[in-house]
């Protein structure tokens, strides 16, 4: 079997429907969100995010201005907090630096605002075409663990271990360049991921990917019960 990306969003699109993904009510709250989500659960994050709404700090010129040991205490359900409110008070000063304010940074087009975006520390691939996508909302697609476990599974010549930009090509190249497409694969491979596609007790048996996926009709057809655990 081979990875058919166009059969494998209608597959998944027949059976979840489309998904209004990514919580966040402006792109500030999704920028931030998106660092802050690195190394914890999304609950985590909405709590921190709820921290600063509550200060009345969802704001570029506000939330740029405010000094280390605040945002500390504001991050802290995150996670290795420190560190990620170093990394936030730094990127959002430095982005009020050279471009102003936060729709000046995003106003770049997508491949230089990707591009600056990794010039910061601790900004990583899967994080910047996060921001670029759901808070510039410009097409990228953002790779994930989810898509590197769901493309092996049902194409094992696809490694899990791909380099990211050669999976990122991968889609790029095979799919239209459309954000509202970008957007709705990207959470349709998230909810697949944990409804289906887990990493240990998989469920095959109703995955809506089930008849195109090598992984699936391996163990299926009782080929496959030690990847049950891989």
């Amino acid at each position: 079997m081979t990875a058919d990306p166009v059969l494998i969003y209608k597959l998944l699109r027949k059976r979840f429907g489309f998904q209004d993904w990514w919580p966040g009510d402006t792109p500030l709250e999704v920028f931030v969100g998106a660092i802050l989500t690195q190394q914890t659960s999304w609950k985590n994050v909405e709590r921190a995010i709820a921290n600063i709404k509550e200060a009345g700090l969802m704001r570029f010129d506000r939330l740029s201005g405010i000094g280390l040991s605040r945002m500390e205490r504001l991050v802290r359900p995150s996670g290795f907090y420190r560190q990620k409110a170093k990394r936030l008070r730094d990127i959002l000063r430095c982005i009020r630096r050279d471009y102003g304010s936060l729709e000046g940074f995003m106003a770049l087009d997508a491949l230089e605002l990707r591009e600056r975006l990794l010039e910061f520390s601790g900004i990583g691939n899967e994080t910047a075409d996060s921001i670029v996508l759901y808070a510039a909302e410009k097409p990228t697609f953002v790779i994930d663990s989810y898509t590197k476990r769901i493309m092996h599974r049902v194409d094992p010549s696809i490694d899990e271990d791909m380099a990211y930009d050669a999976l990122k090509g991968y889609f790029e190249s095979r799919i239209d360049r459309d954000l509202t497409l970008y957007q709705d694969f990207h959470a349709q491979f998230v909810e697949l991921g944990k409804r289906f596609c887990r990493k240990r007790e998989p469920v095959c048996a109703d995955c809506p990917l089930r008849i195109t996926c090598s992984f699936g009709s391996a163990r299926l057809h009782g080929h496959g019960a030690d990847a049950a655990t891989s």
